[in-house]
C-alpha cells in the first residue's frame, strides 16, 4: 500500500534550522541524529521542484567524489594529482556550511578511486595502470573505467597521499572506498590510509553484503550495496553482516544499507523492509534506490514520506522475537520488521499507535511477510 502519510518539506529534525552556532564533531553529528536516518550514494533523491541541495541534505550521510563538492584537484591527470586548487577549496567550504545549516547532522564523504578509474585518469601507458598483453583492463563496463594497479606500493602511497590532500581541505569528514574485500593488496592500502589521515577521519567501503574481518580495525562504516535480496536466505545474509559490522567496526560507526527495487520506485513494501531492518538492527543509514542495471545514473532514488517519521532516538538494542520479527522500541514509537519468508505477525498495543505505512490509528495491526513499519506514540 502507498504510503498516506503527506510528505514534508524536509527532514523534520532541521525544518527552519539556519544558523549553525557551532560545526558537531564527527561523534556528535553520528549520535545526534535522530530516526529513519537515510544516505545518499553518488547520486541524490529526485524530488520535483525542490533545489538540489537541500535535497542532499536531507540525507545523514553523502558520499560522492570531491568534485561533487566543488573540489577540483590541480592536474590535469587526477590520478596524478596531490592536493586542491585553492579557490575549489574556499567555494567547497562554503558549501560544506550551507548542507551544516540544512542538516546540522550531515556526514560527508569523498570517494577516492583506487580500483579503476576513466581512461582521462591517468597519462596512456602509465605504470599505475593495469595491463593484460600490454592493453588495459576493463575494470568496471558500465562506465566504461579500466583497471589500476593497487597492488603497486608506489600507487598505494599515492592514494595514502590523496586521501591526506582530501581530509586536509576541511570540506569532508573522511573517505569510501568502492569494490572492497579482504585480499592483501587492499588491507596494505587501508593500513596506509590510516595511518596518514589519523584516527579521527572516517573510512567507509563498499563490501556488498559480505563481512570483511581483516579490514574491521581500520574502517568505520560497510557500504552495503545488497543487490541480491530476491530471497529469504538473501535477507538472513544481510541482516547476519549488519548486525556484524555495527559489533565489530572502529567507532563511530557509520554502517550504510542500500537495496534495489524489484519492479518499480513503488515497492514500498520492500522500501519499508529495508528502512525497518536497519531500525531494528543497527543504529546505521538506509537507502532503497534504482537497480544499477538501468540506463539511468545508479542509486538514484525517491524521497519516501516513510523517511519522515519522527520515530526519534532508540532506547533498547533490537529484538528478535518467537514470532519471527525483529523489534525495537525508540522515544517516539516501536519499529518493527518482519523478514522475508516468515509468517505474517501480529503487533498488539495497549494504546492506540499510528502506523506510519498508512497513517491509520489503532492498537492492533497484522504486518505481512517481507515487509515493515514504524508505529507511532499517538499522546
Amino acid at each position: 500500500m502507498q504510503p498516506a502519510m503527506k510528505r514534508s518539506t524536509f527532514r523534520p529534525e532541521v525544518l527552519h534550522y539556519r544558523t549553525v552556532q557551532r560545526e558537531l564533531s564527527i561523534r556528535e553529528r553520528v549520535s545526534g541524529r535522530t530516526f529513519p536516518s537515510i544516505f545518499q550514494a553518488w547520486n541524490a533523491a529526485e524530488i520535483p521542484g525542490e533545489d538540489k541541495w537541500t535535497s542532499v541534505a536531507r540525507h545523514d550521510i553523502v558520499f560522492h567524489a570531491p568534485d561533487f563538492f566543488g573540489l577540483r584537484w590541480d592536474q590535469r591527470f587526477l590520478g596524478l594529482a596531490t592536493s586542491f586548487t585553492p579557490e575549489s577549496i574556499a567555494a567547497a567550504k562554503s558549501l560544506r556550511q550551507r548542507l551544516i545549516e540544512r542538516n546540522p547532522n550531515i556526514v560527508i564523504l569523498a570517494e577516492l578511486r583506487y580500483r579503476d578509474a576513466h581512461r582521462s585518469h591517468l597519462p596512456d601507458g602509465h605504470a599505475w595502470w593495469m595491463t593484460k598483453n600490454g592493453k588495459p583492463v576493463i575494470g568496471w563496463e558500465e562506465g566504461g573505467y579500466f583497471l589500476l594497479d593497487f597492488a603497486n606500493p608506489a600507487y598505494q602511497d599515492h592514494i595514502a597521499r590523496q586521501s591526506i590532500a582530501v581530509i586536509a581541505t576541511g570540506v569532508v569528514d573522511g573517505i569510501m572506498l568502492d569494490w572492497w574485500d579482504d585480499d592483501e593488496s587492499r588491507i596494505s592500502l587501508i593500513q596506509k590510509i590510516r595511518r596518514s589521515i589519523g584516527a579521527d577521519a572516517l573510512i567507509m567501503v563498499n563490501a556488498n553484503d559480505r563481512k570483511v574481518p581483516r579490514s574491521a580495525k581500520y574502517i568505520n562504516g560497510l557500504f552495503m550495496e545488497c543487490y541480491k535480496s530476491s530471497s529469504p536466505d538473501d535477507w538472513k545474509r544481510i541482516t547476519e553482516t549488519l548486525s556484524w559490522a555495527e559489533a565489530s567496526l572502529r567507532q563511530p560507526r557509520i554502517n550504510c544499507l542500500e537495496t534495489w527495487f524489484v519492479k518499480s520506485r513503488s515497492d514500498y513494501a520492500l522500501m519499508r523492509a529495508t528502512t525497518t531492518l536497519v531500525l531494528t538492527m543497527s543504529d546505521g543509514y538506509c537507502l532503497f534506490s534504482d537497480p544499477n542495471p538501468l540506463p539511468t545514473p545508479d542509486h538514484l532514488h525517491d524521497w519516501y514520506p516513510f523517511w519522515d517519521c519522527k520515530l526519534g532516538k532508540p532506547t533498547e538494542k533490537g529484538r528478535n522475537l518467537p514470532d519471527g520479527s525483529f523489534q525495537r522500541r525508540f522515544t517516539n514509537g516501536l519499529a518493527v520488521y518482519n523478514p522475508p519468508g516468515n509468517k505474517p505477525v501480529t503487533i498488539q498495543f495497549s494504546r492506540s499507535r499510528l502506523a506510519a505505512s498508512t497513517g491509520t490509528a489503532g492498537k492492533r495491526f497484522t504486518l505481512p511477510s517481507g515487509d515493515g513499519d514504524i508505529y507511532l506514540s499517538t499522546l
